[in-house]
């Protein structure tokens, strides 16, 4: 194998121009998946992360509810309906709604207000910065994300905002708390959510359950669907895939990903196609020397497929280099971008599988090549 090897070698750095060029394509293809899987990843994260620093094993909401963020309120008092099912262990209620915080110099901002269980914690902040999560309970008072402050100005412990034109007291900072909407996060007390945004009243928009020790999470699930006919009812993993499909299809954002990754792949396998072609085609009087002097076509194969091999490694690993570049920039502006190790060995497989492919047109060119050619004027 060291002799294919040595001519592959050869053949690509003896047009150092074409070869940066073909490096230069990997490359671009190798950080476009990866930082656009990355974000999507970051993305669908945020739009579950509630969800998932939630101690509940069962979600249930409105009927027809296939996200969190745009879930609509149904009566409180269903909740003991829910807590009289066998194997409930507990039930906690959870508000989710809409609302507007007006900001200094003018103006409000759309946030997404959170109204938790502020003594057991379940549904709140699960990262604090500053204060304590059981601060809520004071009147009125609200804990910030501080991936908010950019768009609700600074304010500290302490400090007064209006919220639908009542104040509440700033008695805390969280951290993690982002959302996909992009809107400010608030989290406080269940009561003061139903006291600021008054047509919630009586009524609440998710009930948690934790399920009894041993008790299987699916058979509850199954009781508690035939108890709450009025509502949906989720298992935590069911509501977070529930959810992510909504933002991934419903809204188009799974197509548009899909898309940029599809003409990543597309760019780098057109330009490793043309360069080893191209080097192809230069050298075919050589092929048909090695095929005169009697080797045989697997040899050729080898050193072609070498050719891309060598390509798709060294490309890869420049791709990889800018990419953790691009990924650092990237979370200075305080974006969520996630990579696990899955997402750059799948990279890698795809990268030298589209460059083996790609080079399958530079093979069927080159095992045409007559070895008569090669005595030819």
């Amino acid at each position: 194998m060291s002799y294919p090897v040595a001519l592959a070698r050869k053949n690509l750095f003896h047009d150092r121009t074409r070869f940066a060029i073909t490096l230069v394509g990997i490359a671009f293809s190798v950080v476009l998946i990866l930082v656009q899987v990355g974000v999507y990843l970051g993305m669908m994260y945020n739009t579950s992360s509630i969800i998932e620093h939630t101690d509940a094993d069962i979600w249930i909401t409105s009927r027809n509810n296939r996200n969190f963020d745009f879930s609509m309120p149904f009566p409180e008092h269903r909740e003991n309906q829910a807590r009289a099912v066998p194997g409930v262990a507990w039930t906690k209620k959870l508000i989710l709604v809409w609302s507007l915080m007006k900001i200094k110099g003018g103006g409000s901002e759309n946030v997404e207000m959170v109204g938790f269980d502020p003594e057991s914690g379940i549904g709140g902040p699960w990262e604090m910065v500053r204060g304590n999560v059981r601060d809520v309970k004071f009147h009125r008072g609200v804990i910030i994300d501080e991936s908010s402050i950019a768009k609700l100005g600074e304010m500290d412990i302490g400090d007064y905002r209006e919220v639908v034109n009542k104040k509440v007291r700033i008695v805390g900072i969280s951290r993690g708390a982002r959302r996909i909407t992009t809107a400010p996060v608030l989290f406080t007390s269940y009561r003061t959510a139903q006291e600021l945004n008054p047509w919630i009243e009586s009524q609440t928009v998710f009930v948690l359950v934790k399920v009894e020790p041993g008790a299987d999470v699916r058979t509850v699930r199954d009781r508690l669907e035939q108890v709450m006919n009025l509502e949906d009812v989720y298992t935590r993993d069911e509501f977070i895939s529930a959810t992510r499909r909504y933002w991934t299809f419903s809204t188009g954002m799974g197509i548009a990903f899909g898309f940029t990754i599809l003409m990543g792949i597309i760019v780098g396998a057109v330009i490793v196609s043309q360069t080893i072609y191209s080097a192809t085609i230069e050298h075919l009087r050589e092929f048909g020397t090695l095929k005169a002097l009697g080797a045989e076509n697997r040899m050729v194969y080898g050193i072609i497929l070498q050719q891309a091999l060598l390509s798709g490694i060294i490309g890869f690993a420049i791709g990889l280099a800018i990419n953790f570049v691009v990924v650092r920039l990237y979370s200075n502006t305080g974006q969520v971008i996630i990579q696990p190790w899955l997402l750059f060995a799948g990279d890698m497989v795809i990268t030298l599988a589209t460059c083996m492919v790609a080079s399958l047109i530079s093979v069927r060119r080159a095992m045409q090549v007559d070895p008569m050619e090669v005595f030819r004027a």
